[in-house]
């Protein structure tokens, strides 16, 4: 929730303050910009991304005795011929609890190119991508084949030199003795830092202020959702460590897809230009520069509405949350006051306290509930979504979604308290289409109410997928789960067993949970899948985990877990005027896309997990007809109509965080969202 981000930003200033009362100040922020290879005393945390997408970052290593860092580039025979040695000094110190990277800060290399290299060389450790040179420069880099050791007790770099010295050095530290080991030279080849050689004259005025502007302003003004405004160079340079901290730890701007993979319309990050100026300007003592003050003259405030006075606002019922303790799922309801219909072009969901709203999902209904409550049940399209992090919903002129006169809209909101009692007055903003659109907005899910974690597992895998039976077109993808979940990647499969990643998030951020547009939509054959992969972290090494001790499955709550990816898209064979059963498309493979492990489109005893992995089990041998020992799509769709159809029964979890837009075709009240 936003009071967990406000805290992890406030921490992380703390501990910066607190390491310059020690004197031990983040290398990084104690010197002016990096002119020589100087090795620091102490290494600042950072977050970088290996050759496979998985995320490492360095002070979630604080458990290790020692950390190993040796740095390659691609093409240079000394470390090639490491290789062996090197694979084995990680699986002995490994052993012990020493963490072994590789690190590559070389312009030259791309990701595809590091992949490639470190298969051919048979490196067996993560190779971390340091495309912005950020963290090479810091840690002093000047060679490949460099070895570092860091004691994650105090972050000190105990030994930086040739990997051969290495060992002595290390035994030394794990036997906690002083390191006499010569830091000799490396023998690799020379790794260009342009920023070294380069004079460089960064400002405020002139280089820092137009980018904050740019990136960070939107949520960083007067009223935002940020912690602090950024409404002066004082202000500025007064968080400038905290800013450093959460630009080499990849926490902002909060766009979490990597850009190693894809293209989005929506991307926040900064280009690699921008990081650097932003660390360098910092790291040369934050100069202001001569002229008026770009932000201040700007004074920006945070509008009510970024995207102007709405058409139409539902009012969500008040709700007091507790100061603590767990709230249930509210759902309450308001009557839909429109007596004609209208197509949606955007929506937007207002918090009214951003601290206990952890999600607002909502949906029109034909008819009000005859109890106080809405029912998911009834839903049949959504009228705007928020998780926490998230923002408006805006589709092009070609497309959108329906909302009928009369009827009611229903509530999904999910509260956390925070400390103290509060009431939420939370709204849904609606934007009205001057003219109907041609094509409509769908909607899917897919989810695994039936995933489970092992306690103290590090990095555990969950997938799940939907298949499409008809062409489609995919606009963005929602990447959704909770604390212990630390990575998610989304990939198509068609029909001839190709596959292509589309998106990336190698550091899944609970409190930034958003949909990633795709710049150019995506093509979705008939036949296709969309496979989406969630791993979690259920140890000690996670620092958002609630309690690592414990077997975590899927729940409401943000201390239990989900895998949920709702992706919107259209139908190629489906225009405004000529619709179709949307839900009804997917009703044959749901049960399939979240049991079917091994992809192989039919689902085995070993893979039957969950309450309707149970139900199954229990009748599999007479649901087995062919008797090859598995059910396949026909059998599971006998199985559920004998067990009540997937549709015909109470909302699962899964469904119940979903907005289906089944409908009659060709009606106007057809347009799911």
């Amino acid at each position: 929730m936003n009071m967990t981000r406000i805290a992890l930003l406030l921490a992380g200033a703390a501990t910066l303050a607190a390491c310059a009362a020690n004197d031990r100040a983040p290398s990084a922020l104690a010197s002016a910009a990096p002119v020589s290879a100087t090795a620091p005393m102490r290494v600042s945390n950072f977050l970088l991304v290996d050759q496979n997408l998985e995320a490492h970052e360095l002070y979630r290593l604080a458990d290790a005795p020692a950390v190993v860092i040796v740095t390659q580039q691609n093409g240079d025979a000394v470390v090639q011929k490491l290789a062996p040695q090197l694979n084995k000094l990680a699986a002995d110190y490994g052993a012990k609890g020493v963490e072994f990277m590789m690190l590559n800060s070389s312009l030259k290399d791309s990701m595809e190119a590091i992949q490639a290299e470190a298969t051919k060389a048979g490196y067996k450790v993560p190779v971390m991508m340091d495309s912005n040179q950020i963290i090479g420069e810091t840690l002093g880099v000047s060679h490949s084949a460099e070895a570092i050791v860091i004691d994650p007790k105090t972050w000190q770099v105990v030994y930086h030199g040739s990997v051969g010295a290495m060992p002595a050095a290390l035994d030394a530290m794990l036997a906690g003795k002083p390191v006499t080991a010569a830091a000799s030279a490396g023998t690799g080849a020379a790794i260009a830092f342009p920023a070294r050689t380069q004079k460089v004259s960064l400002t405020y005025v002139k280089d820092v202020a137009p980018i904050l502007e740019k990136r960070c302003v939107a949520c960083h003004e007067e009223g935002g959702i940020a912690p602090f405004a950024m409404k002066s160079y004082a202000v500025v340079k007064g968080f400038a460590p905290m800013i450093a901290e959460t630009i080499r730890t990849d926490r902002m701007p909060p766009y979490h897809a990597d850009p190693h993979v894809g293209k989005f319309s929506d991307s926040k990050r900064l280009t690699s230009e921008e990081t650097k100026t932003l660390v360098h300007w910092i790291e040369a003592g934050a100069p202001r520069g001569e002229g008026d003050d770009p932000l201040a003259k700007a004074h920006l405030v945070a509008a009510d509405w970024p995207l102007g006075k709405p058409d139409l606002v539902f009012n969500i019922p008040s709700f007091k949350v507790a100061a603590s303790g767990v709230v249930d799922y509210q759902r309450p309801y308001t009557v839909n006051p429109e007596t004609q219909g209208h197509w949606i072009r955007a929506t937007a969901v207002k918090p009214g306290d951003r601290q206990a709203v952890h999600h607002v999902l909502s949906g029109w209904m034909s008819d009000k509930p005859s109890g106080k409550t809405s029912n998911e049940g009834m839903w049949r399209q959504s009228v705007g979504r928020y998780a926490v992090g998230s923002e408006a919903d805006v589709y092009d002129g070609t497309i959108g979604t329906y909302l009928p006169a009369g009827g009611a809209i229903g509530f999904q909101m999910h509260y956390t308290p925070y400390g103290k009692e509060v009431v939420d007055n939370s709204q849904i903003g609606v934007y009205f289409a001057k003219e109907p659109p041609k094509y409509i907005m769908r909607q899917t899910v897919i989810s695994d109410p039936g995933i489970d974690i092992p306690a103290g597992a590090g990095h555990h895998m969950e997938m799940a997928y939907a298949e499409f039976p008809k062409d489609a077109i995919l606009y963005d993808a929602f990447i959704h789960a909770h604390y212990r979940a630390t990575a998610s990647d989304l990939w198509l499969q068609t029909p001839d067993g190709k596959k292509k990643l589309l998106i990336a998030l190698p550091r899944y951020d609970f409190n930034w949970q958003r949909a990633y547009t795709f710049a150019e939509p995506v093509k979705i054959p008939a036949g296709s899948r969309l496979i989406s992969r969630y791993w979690y972290d259920n140890s000690k090494r996670n620092p958002h985990n609630p309690d690592p001790s414990i077997e975590v499955t899927w729940g409401e709550q943000s201390f239990q877990e989900m895998l949920f990816t709702q992706v919107d898209f259209r139908w190629v064979d489906e225009t405004a005027a000529a619709q179709v059963d949307s839900d009804g498309r997917f009703a044959d493979s749901r049960i399939l896309g979240f049991l079917d492990k091994n992809l192989d489109g039919k689902v085995e005893k070993t893979e039957l997990r969950g309450q309707i992995g149970k139900a199954l089990a229990a009748q599999f041998d007479a649901l087995d007809t062919n008797h090859d020992g598995s059910l396949d799509k026909a059998e599971l769709k006998v199985a559920m109509s004998k067990m009540g159809g997937f549709r015909r029964r109470a909302p699962t979890p899964a469904e119940q965080f979903n907005s289906p837009g089944a409908s009659p075709a060709a009606s106007p009240t057809a347009g799911g969202r």
